[in-house]
């Protein structure tokens, strides 16, 4: 304590008028100080709360004993099922000793031949598999090649993986495999996700736990959740102590040509949910919760990378006018996703080229250099994609940017969903071009991981299980064809560093868009993967590959005129919606 609070303390009951008024003068000029000092503080807690952290997590621990009671319950339900595994264990060995568990010892056996390291899985693995029936029958001398697809209820995999916290799978269902589905459904197959994580990531969201029971699966599944969020019908459920999430890509309104209407899919998710049954995986030694903790940086300043704060988006670039979203977290610890430095993380639609989002421009220029910008704020740009500021530092954020894209990460929950990034420069074809050249710079992956994209899909996932990450990352426009003749499929496996594609410009055709990668992460919670703000995690991949810490600058300053005043209304269209013509068109 410093003299004045000991002065004030020695103010007592009794103490003569002069010394009461004097403590009281003194109190009254200490707590001046202190709420002084606590807004400082204050001040200093925000700057020191935008320290760049890791995430923090909550860790599952598998009952096995109820996995195992479920699997003796799925075996003595067939007459001939009873010898097919032993369930007889030694209950003095620990939980996480396999020799405990040799019912699950023989099933891993069997069914490893199916989906590779399944007896690497530190979750009970629950798929679309009948395994009792398939043993069975194959103790009876079916051939397995024959058998197989009929026991996995129609539903064929695409790919399988696991990983130290957990497996993702995807499976696909035909047309002809289910004829007493609406014909309407299958316009294409329909992909299947299944997540089961022993990690669950803390992330602030409002809509966390939501969503309407499910009727006709009450009695196979308690608890078991129905919702529609950022693009997919989900079925959440807990179950043996570990969070399961089946999700379908889909539409919340009217079915389109190439998109089932989420209202389709559930009928697919329930199909696939009656058809789980446990399938294999390994007790493994518990694991603690993961905490936050400061990232390392490096302490070596770069002479030139510099970067706008976390959140700070162009202004009045947001859907609705929201701002950005300040999120510190570097959710995993990424290899930086394209090859080479420099590269440039900003907007594509609100920077030069760009078309404002279909929020409105003050001209169409369609001349190289013409000028022009977004009704929405007082920002000069001109036609030019290889324009010096699109290929310059800083960097600025771009998730919670206007896009009609659920994510429930921003205030209106729509935005962008990850961030833009341009690679080291613009080639034109000539001197009168206003278009980069694409597929030149490559991509690589982030992360060991496994690769989640079907055929022709513009899309491609990548599947990070660590034993401290499981998360997702998503690369588009890259060219489909490329994607595809590269065999970037389904199941394939890929490591970090290993070239996955070249920077394009495809959005639904070639040239849709600018020349960029809009890269996005996806993390597991208890609602399954949701969008989170990747710009502080590619922030520090960015460092590492250059070996020096960038600086941060100040946001520029607002617009001289306000942009509410002259700001363009949003179209109401969904993400799919049909587009005005315009230079360039962020898909997602």
């Amino acid at each position: 304590m410093d003299g004045g609070d000991r002065q004030a303390r020695s103010a007592v009951p009794g103490a003569p008028p002069r010394r009461q008024a004097r403590a009281r003068a003194i109190r009254a000029a200490l707590g001046g100080v202190i709420a002084w000092l606590g807004c400082i503080a204050g001040v200093a807690g925000q700057a020191h709360a935008l320290d760049f952290r890791t995430p923090s997590a909550s860790v599952a621990q598998p009952d096995w004993r109820a996995a195992i009671d479920e699997l003796r319950g799925e075996f003595g339900a067939r007459p001939d099922g009873a010898g097919l595994l032993t369930f007889t264990g030694a209950r003095r060995l620990k939980p996480y000793d396999p020799r405990r568990w040799p019912a699950l010892v023989q099933l891993n056996a069997v069914t490893s031949g199916i989906f590779s390291a399944i007896d690497q899985s530190p979750v009970p693995v629950l798929l679309p598999f009948d395994a009792a029936a398939y043993l069975s029958d194959r103790a009876g001398g079916a051939p397995p090649s024959i058998i197989l697809p009929h026991y996995q209820a129609g539903f064929r995999t695409a790919a399988f993986d696991t990983g130290p916290s957990g497996y993702d799978a995807v499976f696909a269902l035909d047309r002809d495999a289910a004829p007493e589905m609406p014909p309407r459904v299958f316009a294409q197959p329909v992909e299947v996700h299944i997540t089961a994580s022993l990690m669950v990531y803390a992330i602030d969201d409002p809509l966390a736990g939501k969503g309407e029971p499910v009727k006709a699966l009450a009695g196979q599944y308690p608890g078991l959740r129905r919702l529609i969020r950022e693009g997919y019908v989900r079925y959440a459920f807990t179950r043996f102590g570990v969070p399961y999430v089946v999700s379908i890509l889909c539409l919340d309104s009217v079915p389109r040509r190439n998109r089932l209407a989420c209202r389709e899919a559930s009928a697919v998710a329930e199909r696939f949910l009656g058809a789980l049954r446990v399938v294999g995986g390994k007790p493994q030694r518990p694991r603690g919760n993961i905490d936050s903790v400061a990232v390392d940086r490096p302490l070596t300043p770069s002479p030139d990378f510099t970067y706008r704060p976390l959140g700070a988006i162009i202004t009045n670039s947001g859907y609705h006018g929201q701002a950005g979203r300040p999120d510190p977290t570097v959710y995993a610890q990424l290899r930086f996703p394209l090859l080479d430095a420099p590269a440039f993380a900003n907007s594509q639609s609100f920077l030069n080229w760009g078309d404002c989002n279909f929020t409105g421009r003050t001209a169409s220029p369609r001349a190289k250099g013409g000028p022009y910008r977004c009704k929405r704020n007082d920002k000069p740009l001109v036609f030019d994609e290889s324009a010096h500021e699109n290929y310059s530092y800083p960097w600025q954020d771009n998730f919670c940017e206007s896009r009609q894209f659920e994510v429930g990460q921003c205030a209106t929950g729509y935005g962008h969903q990850g961030q833009d990034i341009r690679p080291s420069s613009c080639p034109l074809r000539n001197e009168g071009a206003d278009r980069c050249v694409s597929n030149r710079y490559p991509i690589v992956a982030v992360r060991d991981g496994m690769i989640l994209r079907g055929f022709g899909q513009q899309a491609a996932f990548l599947v990070i299980d660590t034993a401290l990450e499981h998360v997702r990352v998503r690369y588009m426009h890259m060219t489909p064809s490329r994607m595809d003749a590269d065999g970037l499929l389904n199941g394939r496996h890929v490591s970090e560093g290993e070239a996955i594609g070249l920077v394009s410009n495809y959005q639904d055709y070639p040239g849709g868009t600018t020349s960029h990668l809009h890269f996005d992460l996806q993390v597991f919670t208890r609602d399954g993967w949701l969008w989170v703000n990747p710009y502080a995690t590619l922030i520090a991949s960015y460092e590492r590959l250059l070996g020096a810490r960038g600086t941060e600058i100040p946001d520029e300053p607002a617009a001289a005129a306000s942009a509410v005043a002259h700001a363009a209304p949003e179209a109401p269209s969904t993400p799919d919606a049909p587009a005005p013509a315009a230079p360039s068109r962020e898909g997602e």
